[in-house]
């Protein structure tokens, strides 16, 4: 029988032989940038120039999605302080209202991990630039 822990080390063991055939793969093959000759060979006509970087696709979208959970865990936040303040003493509801609170925190923290995972991952496969990226 799977199991929620067998599933989780599976994953984690897929998501990090994908990571690692990434880097190793862009090693192996001598790109000038990791990723980047390959993506600059494939690109059309007309197509935008800076997909990771200042400016980027990538990085408007991350920054876009960043700022909806921000938003949504403000009012996640205001939402759970008005439960509590209107439980009247009752536990489930006090309780209720903790746990609405603690898990819109939670939610914060694992969205500002995200962040800066993202930009690391973007920042290695750029090779470390930080202005918009030729991609």
């Amino acid at each position: 029988m799977i199991t929620t822990k067998k599933v989780t080390v599976i994953a984690s063991v897929v998501a990090t032989a994908v990571v690692s055939s990434l880097f190793t793969a862009t090693a192996a093959f001598g790109f000038d940038g990791p990723i980047q000759s390959g993506v600059e060979a494939a690109r059309a006509i007309d197509v935008p120039t800076t997909l990771l970087g200042d400016g980027g696709v990538v990085t408007t979208v991350v920054n876009g999605l960043l700022f909806v959970v921000g938003f949504l865990s403000v009012i996640m936040l205001i939402w759970g302080g008005l439960r509590y303040i209107i439980s009247g003493g009752n536990s489930g509801a006090v309780t209720a209202a903790k746990n609405t609170i603690l898990y819109a925190i939670v939610g914060l923290v694992i969205a500002i991990f995200a962040y800066a995972i993202v930009n690391f991952v973007i920042g290695s496969l750029t090779g470390g630039a930080t202005g918009g990226t030729n991609v």
